[in-house]
């Protein structure tokens, strides 16, 4: 493939996966890798593996490192986008690691790095919005919940840079337990695991669920996609907790068009991509009867379509603009 030195690279990093994508200087995606994490062998050898997949997906198109004109990473947890410094990732056990400079040193690139849904809403924003709407509030429901915050055409990182961890807000006092340490986080209600504790808890209490029959009565490998097809073969235990957990996210997304009034709040992440049909118009419907009167008028709800995309392409607009 002809270089025109003109590609950026976006990397999503995982508490699982490694996700690297080549774009264009029209944007388009010309070439991706994979790998594992493998977070348990601690920061150095995870920075390894970054540097890695960011290197196989340069080599996958053709091009050479020097063609490239910066990387932009998502990290999961607070991060710090002016130093480019992870202060504190649960999903990978890090605290306080230097992942731009180090980064920086394996490649030989210019590195920025933002918090992973920070970098979720700005794909969403440029290739799903097309950078239109002034204020958009991003809702991303996979493991965990997190969330990023487009405020007048902007991201916005607040000023301890950890605005946006929407996931710990508090729907219901005194309710389960979350992974922060507090009690009633919206995470702890409407995140996957959180609704795949409620199953098993059920199940080994009694319940009779088909997703039993589908994998087994520990239902090891439990998956969202499971949870469609149960509710797709007449469960409805397992519709009433897709249910419940749709209701807790339309009032988390109440308190957010009450609070920042967007013009677009977008929901993505692997528990809405698997149950967007099952669960949108619950969301909604909660939202708008939730949300102060008059002040959800013209606001859209809607399902990010980028999925896994979502990652790699806002890494590539950062890298974009920061390299300008």
């Amino acid at each position: 493939m002809a270089g025109d030195g003109n590609y950026v690279v976006g990397a999503d990093v995982g508490g699982t996966k490694i996700y690297a994508g080549v774009f264009n200087s029209a944007m388009e995606c010309v070439g991706t890798a994979r790998v594992s994490t493998k977070a348990q062998r601690g920061p150095d050898e995870v920075i390894e593996r970054i540097a890695r997949c960011v290197r196989d997906a340069v080599d996958e198109c053709d091009l050479k490192l020097d063609q490239v004109r910066g990387v932009g990473a998502g990290a999961p947890g607070a991060v710090d986008p002016e130093t480019g410094r992870v202060i504190f990732a649960p999903n990978l056990e890090w605290k306080d690691v230097q992942l731009k400079k180090a980064l920086e040193k394996q490649i030989g690139l210019p590195v920025f790095i933002e918090n992973d849904c920070n970098i979720c809403i700005l794909g969403v924003y440029e290739r799903e919005l097309g950078s239109k709407p002034q204020h958009v509030v991003g809702v991303f429901v996979g493991t965990g919940i997190g969330g990023g915050l487009i405020l007048n055409g902007e991201l916005y990182s607040g000023f301890n840079k950890s605005a946006g961890e929407i996931g710990h807000m508090v729907i219901s006092d005194g309710g389960p337990k979350c992974g922060c340490g507090n009690t009633g986080c919206f995470e702890a209600l409407a995140g996957r695991a959180a609704i795949f504790r409620q199953i098993k808890a059920a199940v080994e209490g009694g319940q009779k669920t088909v997703l039993t029959e589908m994998l087994g009565p520990k239902l090891d490998d439990l998956r969202s996609g499971d949870l469609r097809k149960a509710i797709r073969r007449g469960d409805k235990f397992v519709a009433r907790v897709v249910e419940d957990a749709a209701e807790h996210i339309g009032v988390a997304v109440a308190n957010l068009i009450n609070i920042l009034n967007p013009e677009v709040v977008v929901l993505g992440g692997g528990v809405i991509e698997a149950l967007e049909d099952e669960m949108m118009e619950i969301i909604r419907q909660t939202a708008l009867k939730r949300a102060l009167p008059g002040t959800a008028k013209g606001i859209e709800i809607i399902a990010s379509k980028l999925g896994d995309e979502a990652g790699i392409v806002g890494g590539a607009v950062l890298a974009r603009r920061r390299t300008k």
